[in-house]
Parts: structure tokens; sequence; C-alpha cells
């Protein structure tokens, strides 16, 4: 049998390498990998809106890499994916410089020193169409590349040239709308990178900056806030390896402050950002999802649950070349299952648990409950001590009259609007100021009706305090009850 060689045309296999579906904000978190698998402490990311050449760069204090390394870093598919690594190596498949950097520039500069001794390698896209061969180019002066200046005793550059996939013209509306990006990216990288840019118990801390400012972690479980509710860490074998799992119920709205509440809603709000959050050695792959195993509602919104795999599971998981995307075993998919079902119902029990309680302790509702044939309306309630004191001083017929329209009020309620202003904004939902005229004849006509029901002024105190509205407005109340119970 004879056997031929059919090289892959390089002018046209590196064009397409463009497209595998990154983003500027994963793609330099790609790099960034490589930073954090070659033991840097300090990472810096430049981003330079010169009109007339754009130019993003990454620089780190790892261990570097000497001339024939810089070759193998350039060269396409430098490291199998089948290869055991080492825990701290977030690599996969050899190819995130090169298709992280052509998704983005037409221009790749790698410059790195190492014991004293400086190399770079370029790939530039307008050599390979001219040549139609792999060729790097080898600069006679490294020095000379920007930001190469501030390169350590040891360490690595990544220099992006010639954006044409992030800045389409030099017009100051594509810079502006660049800047903008790269404020995302910002974002992305202290989300995917939180946990090490803290110092997590036995781990190096790392520090990130764009543009001279430092990277802030975001941690997206608000582990630290008391009222975050979080569940015992459970480990799951899958063949050799151990995959951990715990869950989180983030807090009430009315535990946190407004500003917290939006931060940790994230652009796409709490609706889209609960679910799974996969780990692979700390770095965040893919968030924001229940794989398929539930769907994502309003009373589970608060439920976010962390999973922690070894890179020796990147085949089982399914691990895409951006890292960006994952898929769970089936050992791992049913139990994660079981997982949810605890899970939902206790994020649930976090928006329910209020009402609950006014439900049990409240035994003058304003508004009536009422569950039936599986469904749940809502009714201004008659026997209300202020309606129903009310509509005893009304004739006959004008009494039938406001009972209907109390009716018509109660099946009025804009329910879609509610729902909706709840779930985008709930601290900003609030009900009417009530006045004092009106707060007072409310209370004069609940305690004499609690009176006139044999309740004691100490049980009358404790219960109103649970009813509306006096709970919402117990400062005003108390002093106009002592009066009242003289």
């Amino acid at each position: 049998m004879q056997t031929k060689e059919v090289a892959p045309r390089a002018s046209v296999l590196i064009e397409s390498m463009r497209d595998i579906g990154y983003s500027l904000e994963t793609a330099l978190a790609d790099i960034v990998d490589n930073s954090i698998t070659a033991g840097s402490s300090n990472i810096r990311l430049f981003a330079s809106t010169d009109r007339a050449s754009p130019q993003i760069a990454i620089l780190d204090d790892g261990q570097g890499m000497d001339s024939d390394e810089i070759l193998d870093a350039m060269r396409m598919g430098s490291r199998s994916p089948l290869e055991e690594r080492a825990q701290t190596d977030l690599g996969r498949f050899g190819l995130g410089l090169k298709t992280a950097s052509f998704s983005q520039c037409r221009r790749l500069t790698l410059v790195s020193r190492k014991n004293g001794c400086e190399s770079a390698a370029i790939w530039d896209f307008e050599r390979v169409a001219e040549t139609d061969e792999w060729l790097v180019e080898i600069p006679d002066k490294p020095e000379a590349i920007p930001w190469a200046d501030r390169l350590g005793e040891s360490g690595t550059l990544v220099l992006w040239e010639n954006l044409d996939r992030v800045v389409q013209d030099g017009s100051s509306d594509a810079i502006a709308h660049f800047t903008k990006r790269v404020d995302e990216a910002r974002s992305h990288l202290e989300l995917v990178f939180h946990r090490f840019l803290t110092a997590e118990s036995g781990h190096r801390k790392v520090q990130m900056f764009l543009n001279e400012r430092p990277l802030e972690s975001f941690d997206p479980f608000h582990s630290r806030h008391p009222a975050t509710d979080m569940g015992p860490v459970e480990c799951i074998k899958v063949g050799a390896h151990e995959v951990t799992v715990q869950t989180f119920t983030l807090p009430h709205p009315k535990k946190v402050t407004p500003d917290e509440w939006e931060r940790y809603a994230g652009p796409a709000g709490y609706v889209k950002n609960q679910g799974f959050y996969v780990y692979r050695q700390r770095r965040l792959i893919i968030h924001g999802t229940w794989f398929g195993l539930a769907r994502q509602t309003e009373l589970t919104k608060l439920a976010r649950v962390r999973i922690d795999m070894p890179n020796g599971l990147d085949a089982d998981w399914k691990i895409d070349v951006k890292k960006a995307s994952a898929q769970p075993p089936y050992q791992v998919r049913d139990r994660l299952r079981r997982i949810i079902e605890t899970l939902g119902a206790n994020s649930k029990r976090v928006f329910t648990r209020k009402g609950q309680k006014l439900l049990s302790d409240n035994r003058l509702p304003v508004w009536d409950r009422i569950q039936n044939n599986g469904e749940i309306t809502y009714r201004i309630n008659p026997n209300y001590p202020m309606v129903a004191e009310f509509a005893s001083r009304l004739s006959e017929g004008v009494s039938a009259d406001f009972l209907r329209v109390l009716e018509v009020a109660g099946s009025s309620l804009p329910m879609d609007a509610l729902f909706a202003d709840l779930g985008s904004s709930p601290n900003k939902v609030v009900g009417n100021t009530t006045s004092d005229e009106s707060l007072h004849s409310a209370l004069q006509a609940a305690v004499k009706q609690l009176k006139d029901g044999k309740v004691s002024l100490v049980e009358i105190k404790e219960m109103l305090q649970f009813v509306e509205p006096f709970r919402s407005n117990w400062e005003r109340t108390e002093p106009f009850l002592e009066q009242l119970t003289e």
C-alpha cells in the first residue's frame, strides 16, 4: 500500500482557524491560562486604543521560554490532549495560544525571557499568505517590540497587532466600541479567575492588572455573606478521579444592599445566572446552566452549584478548545439531578418563607389567598376590620355595591407586571405610603374587632406586628396603639 503526504495549505488553514468561536474575553482568558500554568504571580494586560495601531498585550512573570520552547509554543498542536498533564496545567489541546490569538488579530508576537536570554517569534498572516508555508518570523531585536522592555528576569509577552476582528477601522466610534469590549473582558476575567485572584487555602494568589488597574475577584456564590446558605461538599467518583460538588443559595434581596443585589445578578440577571458553575483546576469553564436537567425559573434563581473537576477528566466532560463548554459524564449527571431537587426547594424557601410566616401568623389579612384546583388567586378580604366596619355603616344596597367594587379591584391585580417587576427589581417594589389618618382608622377598627373577640392586649400587639399595613409602618403604629390600649 502506498502512502502520500497531504499537507494542509497554510494560507487556507490559518484563516480557517480564526473561526473556532472565540470572543475577545474568552480569547484573553485562554492566554491567561498559559501564564498561570507557567507559574506567574503577576499578569498584566494592556490595551492600546491608538487609532492608527490599536494593540493588546499580555505580560507575565512566569518561568519563561528559550528559543526552542518559543518555536514549540508557536507550533500548531504543540501538545496532545491525550497526554497526562500536571494538576496546575490549564492547557488542553496545545492550540490555545494560536487559536485564541488568531481569532482576534492578524499578527501574533511572542517574546520570552529565560535564564537571562530573550527569544521571540512572530506569526504574520500576510507572510503566510504570500508563501503559503508555515513560516514564523524571528525578529533581530526582540527588545524593540512594544512592552518587551517590561519583561522581568523571566516571563513572557504575547502581543496582538492588526486587530481586524476587534477594531474594524480607526474611527472614534470603533475605538469607543473597542474600549467597551475591553471593559466587558475585565468583568469576564474577574469571574473566570476569581479563585486565583483571592488567596484560597493551599494555593498561591495571582494578581492581574488591566492597563495598570488591578482586577478584583468576583465570587458568584457570595460565599462570605452571612445570609448565603452553603451546603456540604460532596465527592463523586469518576474512575480514578473525584468531582466535588457544593450547593449555594444566595441571600434574599432584603438581606443585601441594592448595590450587592445588582452586582450578583450579573448583566444577564439572576434567572440566567442560576445553575451549575463548572471549574477545571479552579478555573471557571461554564456557568448559568442546568445541563438540561432542570428549567431556569424565577423561584430557583438564587440557586447556584459549584462543581470542581480535575483536568484528567477533560475527555469525559467534553471540554472544547476554547475551554468555554462542557458536558457532565453520566456518573455525575444522575447525582446532579438529585441535588437539583433539594437545592431548588431551598431556593424557593428563601422567597416563600416570609410569605409562609405571614400566612401562619396573620389572622387579619387584607388579602385572602385562595387555592383551588391547582390555581392560586387573591382577593380583598371583606372581613378585614376596616373593610367590615365601613361596610356595616352602609345601607344594604350601597354595601352590596361596595363589595362588588372590592371584587373588581381584587380581580384586576396586574399579575404580569408584578411578576416582571419582582423578578427584575425586587428591592424597588414597595407598597403605597399610608397616611397617618388612614393608619389610625385601620388600627382602631382592628383593635375593636380583636377586643370584641376576647383577644388580650398583649396578643393584639404581637399579632399586629405581622399584619399589613401595620407591619411596614410599625414605628408609626406603635404610638397609636399605645393610645388606643390606654
